[in-house]
């Protein structure tokens, strides 16, 4: 394909892939299922070009920005409070279901080795980041729950693919047991250790820089500064990647400038709305290069449904059994895990939340060319990432049916509120230690009216039901802003400023707007 035909293609793809999110979001459909139904479908198309995997490319090009993107605008205080039921989630329940799905597969499918039934269980054990990032943003789950599954699917990658390449030594050569153990303690001293260190390192840079677009530039290629050297050094560069990715989230307020947090979080919030769409849209295209090397592996199609159907009851019974028997222990074990545990209705609703994705599709490919029905495994990995967003389709009904309790926005605006006073009140204090007398008495009244009035909206509330005073000003302010923009536009088209005056202004506007909003009460994601 000629580099215009190309370019051609890959922006319809992108393309494709906004407006068919765009508009599944508008109408409340799935957007991943819709991409994967879409990108099935344009495959037997012709004219449509078959896209060749490269499993390399996906697993070591496309993961590490799709897994940074997600974990550093996840809560590293939450993780560190959920880190039990995440690691029994991440590394129990993998090791779990690579058995289960491992014994299954090596019983249903003809002249396949126990070797490579293990290697499929490695493949399809890990949940996808960006498949339950997808389906979760769109519920109005728990913060706990979404905490946990998104914590489970940062960091059980590393559990399934030391895994996969242990299963894979076995298919081509003889392995030992102990030395699998030790590759699996090998991958994660290395990936946290390379992890830590790339993120203390990188925060110390950052901290010198003053320009956003210093600052935007190292922190897109920081996903590979983590992931290549833990990979050189036998470690795992997945978990690098989250751990950089945790640190710098956790530290960006004392480390970058104002510009470049509101610049960094709006690039990898673009990054990951693209890539993790494109991914669904990608799965979808793979569908007729997969249906012909399936059909050529000499399996037939009953044989075919009844493996189909024994590895999804299987790995649904896994992950279900698992968090019966985690449940239990939380529930009546010692204080300490009654206390941080979870409870009934939650552990139900994380077993129907194993969503796989591009992780299990791209792994697959990994297998060696001796591995016995390697196509038709590749075919049921397909499988099983269509079957798994069809069951998160589920989930809201049955977070409906559990009862579980909606995130409390308006608990969420409060405490926001709250809290801003308390800064606000800080900053008074600052202030006073700061006057020495010369400073113009307008500037300062300025600055104290506008620090004081959400603590004295806090404590003087209004009396009627008219709306929340903080609330009102966002709404008015936001009114106001709006004509001020007007303005300046129209001042603009008649030639009265200079440009930079006018995109000065606007840019003043804008920044003024994007805090109102930061501001105000959440609302759930759609």
């Amino acid at each position: 394909m000629d580099p215009v035909a190309t370019i051609v293609w890959i922006v319809s793809f992108v393309l494709v892939t906004v407006t068919v999110t765009g508009l599944s979001r508008r109408v409340g459909w799935s957007s991943p299922v819709v991409l994967v139904a879409v990108g099935a479908v344009a495959s037997f198309i012709p004219g449509v070009p078959h896209i060749e995997i490269e499993p390399e490319l996906v697993l070591y090009g496309l993961l590490p920005p799709l897994l940074f993107a997600a974990a550093i605008q996840t809560s590293f205080v939450d993780v560190r409070a959920r880190r039990d039921g995440i690691l029994l989630l991440s590394v129990g329940l993998v090791i779990f279901t690579v058995i289960a799905v491992g014994f299954a597969t090596w019983l249903v499918v003809p002249t396949l080795t126990l070797a490579a039934a293990f290697a499929f269980g490695a493949v399809v054990a890990p949940t996808d980041t960006v498949a339950v990032s997808a389906i979760a943003g769109r519920l109005h789950l728990p913060r706990r729950l979404v905490t946990v599954l998104e914590g489970e699917s940062l960091l059980n990658d590393a559990t399934a693919l030391v895994a996969l390449n242990a299963t894979i030594a076995a298919i081509v050569s003889v392995v030992n047991p102990w030395a699998i153990a030790g590759d699996f303690v090998l991958a994660v001293v290395v990936g946290v250790a390379v992890g830590l260190a790339v993120g203390f390192v990188l925060a110390a840079i950052r901290k010198q820089l003053r320009a956003p677009v210093l600052d935007t530039s190292l922190g897109l290629i920081t996903p590979y500064l983590a992931f290549i050297p833990a990979q050189f050094l036998h470690g795992s560069g997945f978990l690098a990647v989250v751990v950089a990715a945790l640190f710098l989230g956790y530290r960006s307020p004392t480390i970058q400038t104002a510009e470049a947090r509101i610049a960094e979080t709006i690039n990898w919030r673009t990054i990951q709305f693209l890539l993790e769409n494109a991914v669904f849209l990608f799965i979808g295209l793979e569908l007729s290069g997969i249906l012909r090397s399936a059909f050529s592996s000499g399996i037939t199609v009953p044989q075919t449904i009844m493996i189909s159907a024994v590895v999804l009851l299987t790995l649904f019974l896994a992950r279900l059994l698992w968090m019966v028997l985690t449940t239990t222990v939380y529930r009546y074990g010692p204080e300490r895990l009654r206390e941080r545990g979870w409870n009934w209705p939650t552990g139900i609703a994380v077993s129907f939340a194993g969503i796989r994705g591009v992780v299990t599709l791209a792994a697959v490919f990994l297998l060696p060319k001796e591995t016995p029905h390697r196509e038709f495994l590749q075919f049921l990995a397909f499988i099983v990432v269509v079957a798994t967003l069809l069951e998160g389709l589920a989930l809201p009904w049955i977070i409906r049916r559990l009862k579980l309790p909606p995130p409390d926005f308006a608990q969420e605006a409060s405490e926001m509120q709250r809290l801003l006073a308390e800064a606000q009140t800080a900053g008074l204090g600052h202030l006073d230690g700061q006057v020495t007398g010369d400073e113009d008495e307008r500037v300062l009244v300025r600055l104290r009216i506008n620090a004081a009035f959400l603590s004295d909206a806090l404590e003087n509330p209004s009396q009627d039901e008219s709306e929340d005073v903080a609330v009102e000003y966002q709404r008015l302010r936001r009114s106001m802003i709006k004509a001020e923009r007007q303005a300046v536009l129209q001042a603009r088209s008649e030639g009265r400023y200079q440009e930079p005056a006018v995109r000065s202004v606007l840019a003043f506007l804008d920044a003024e707007e994007s805090a109102l909003k930061s501001s105000g009460p959440r609302k759930p994601l759609m």
